[in-house]
């Protein structure tokens, strides 16, 4: 694997932390193939099941003996947590079940893992994320990928994290690559090692022909905060994060590493558009449980997932916070993690050197 030094952010007292976050695929044709393969399999498993309804998840006879907690790989108030707190309040209201969200940052996720392999198989500890066990595997960070789990189902998705800049600085796209260009090495644009902006840098500086100095500042939140203080260059980011500052014309999105436009920013040309031949693995956000889970918690748990997601309520606060709902059984997830798997495989391939 290609190895990076990244830059330490000095300025403002950030803290400096590794925390997990939400299919590039490289530009040679298998890999686009294989792209569009997963987007049909995906979307084609979503259509059965909600023709099905909740007869695509099996009967269970198991209910929670205590509160359920969902683990984070994140700190509060970004896309993830937002997810999981909207989840936990329409799963109490479907089931009565009680649902902690517990947030445990750190390490490209792999302390929120960790905490949940290490629990009871009793479906009381449950870990709630995007890629992150996947590509902590691929950047060396774990010995251990989605196969350690036992795959639950699927709740929602956001589109892949698009590229941000000051609008002050940098007019559009070809601006930034035009000042990349001219001085590689010294655009600083902000990530968290092994984490999936980072392996999403490696393979934009790839495709894009530049040399950015990838700083490892940490968490979404401290993302932002390099962004505003004018730490660095250029951030990646969901729009549910980056929202308002969109709005008071302080960031401005110069693409968006998707197949298609997306839904939320449709004002906003995806890289290839742009020339830049480059799309990456959306963030679904899915329920990992400690191996040996039983099938009653599973199905349980698809049975609620199922139910929340059809709750039009639950609909609109998710898109109200630009996020998507979107159901796989646990049997479409881990397929879905497989792909993903081979992906982040492939991207780390390409960007050795």
């Amino acid at each position: 694997m290609k190895k990076r030094i990244l830059s330490a952010v000095l300025a403002g007292g950030m803290a400096l932390s590794l925390a997990a976050c939400g299919s590039s695929q490289p530009a040679e044709t298998k890999a686009q193939e294989t792209k569009a393969a997963e987007t049909t399999a995906a979307a084609a498993a979503a259509e059965t099941t909600a023709a099905s309804g909740d007869a695509a998840a099996a009967s269970s006879d198991w209910t929670p003996s205590g509160p359920i907690s969902l683990v984070l790989p994140a700190g509060a108030g970004g896309d993830t947590d937002l997810s999981a707190r909207i989840f936990a309040q329409y799963a109490k209201e479907a089931t009565g079940a009680d649902f902690v969200v517990v947030n445990a940052s750190g390490a490209s996720g792999s302390v929120a893992a960790n905490q949940v392999l290490s629990a009871a198989n009793d479906g009381l500890t449950v870990l709630y994320g995007h890629n992150l066990v996947n590509v902590a595997n691929v950047a060396g960070i774990t010995d251990y990928d989605y196969t350690a789990f036992t795959l639950g189902p699927t709740f929602a998705k956001n589109d892949a994290q698009g590229l941000y800049v000051n609008p002050e600085k940098y007019a559009d796209l070809n601006a930034f690559l035009d000042a990349a260009k001219a001085n590689p090495g010294t655009l600083k644009a902000c990530t968290e090692v092994g984490a999936y902006t980072y392996y999403e840098f490696l393979k934009f500086e790839q495709i894009a022909g530049i040399d950015l100095d990838l700083v490892d500042v940490g968490s979404n939140s401290d993302k932002v905060t390099a962004m505003l203080s004018g730490q660095v260059d250029m951030m990646p980011g969901a729009f549910v994060n980056t929202k308002d500052y969109i709005d008071a014309g302080q960031f401005l999105c110069v693409g968006i590493p998707t197949e298609k436009r997306s839904e939320l920013m449709p004002d906003v040309p995806t890289l290839k558009e742009q020339g830049i031949d480059f799309v990456y693995p959306d963030c679904d956000y899915s329920f990992y449980f400690p191996a040996g889970t039983d099938a009653s918690v599973i199905a349980w748990f698809e049975n609620t997932t199922k139910a929340v997601v059809d709750n039009e309520k639950c609909q609109e606060d998710l898109k109200n916070m630009q996020i998507n709902p979107y159901y796989l059984s646990a049997a479409d997830s881990e397929a879905n993690d497989k792909a993903y798997l081979e992906t982040f495989k492939e991207i780390a391939a390409s960007v050795e050197g």
